[in-house]
């Protein structure tokens, strides 16, 4: 089981890389988002300082569902997903496999240029610090969460808006507790209450999503 996990997360990783509006798109949103706020606001220090976890944190948000949208668009065209279905490898251990690859193409590039464009902000380099760690427990819950919901609204019309209004409900409380834990390492309040509730809701999505994903993508490719 381990090989074909690996097997897969290599060639979706190929696959990304080969289509790489997939993930150049949302880095570009993401750039381009946080840039237009010190323009649009204030180039205040102060102002800067204390709006840029929420404006950071809400960016990465959508550049994520934005990536997400298309996820398994090509696999239905060529006839991937049935070949996953039909696999005797559990579905849920083979999408938990792309959606590694997905978010190591997508994801990890926003939070790498997040601290350079978090400096754009003002922000201290122990904030900096403690905004990389929040993006990287709570962009993984994002993937989970947003792939379970582009399963959901697989073949609809309007897809996005769709998955837009379905998802982001479902991931307020990431988004609360990450936010916090930047602004409290700000203030120079403990932050790892924070962490500890970023941890378990990341470990609560990785063991409950990956199955329920399968298990609408089969009722989904049988209707």
């Amino acid at each position: 089981m381990l090989k074909a996990f690996r097997y897969l997360f290599f060639y979706e990783l190929l696959l990304f890389f080969r289509r790489s509006q997939e993930w150049l798109y949302p880095l570009i949103f993401f750039s381009i988002v946080l840039s237009l706020f010190p323009l649009a606001i204030s180039p205040d220090p102060l102002v800067l300082q204390k709006i840029a976890p929420g404006v950071i944190w809400i960016a990465a948000l959508l550049a994520s569902i934005l990536a997400l949208e298309n996820i398994f668009q090509s696999d239905i065209e060529e006839g991937y997903l049935e070949q996953l279905l039909l696999s005797s490898h559990p579905l849920s251990w083979l999408l938990l496999a792309k959606i590694s690859a997905h978010w190591l193409v997508a994801e990890l590039p926003l939070i790498i240029l997040a601290p350079f464009l978090a400096w754009v902000f003002h922000l201290s380099s122990v904030s900096m610090l403690t905004l990389l760690l929040s993006l990287l427990l709570g962009t993984p819950i994002i993937s989970l969460v947003g792939t379970f919901g582009v399963a959901l609204t697989l073949g609809l019309r309007n897809q996005g808006v769709l998955l837009s209004l379905l998802i982001l409900p479902l991931l307020v409380p990431v988004l609360i507790f990450a936010v916090s834990t930047v602004q409290q390492s700000e203030a120079g309040l403990p932050v790892i209450g924070n962490f500890a509730m970023l941890g378990g809701l990341l470990f609560l999505a990785l063991s409950l999503l990956p199955w329920a994903t399968a298990s609408v993508l089969r009722l989904s490719v049988d209707c």
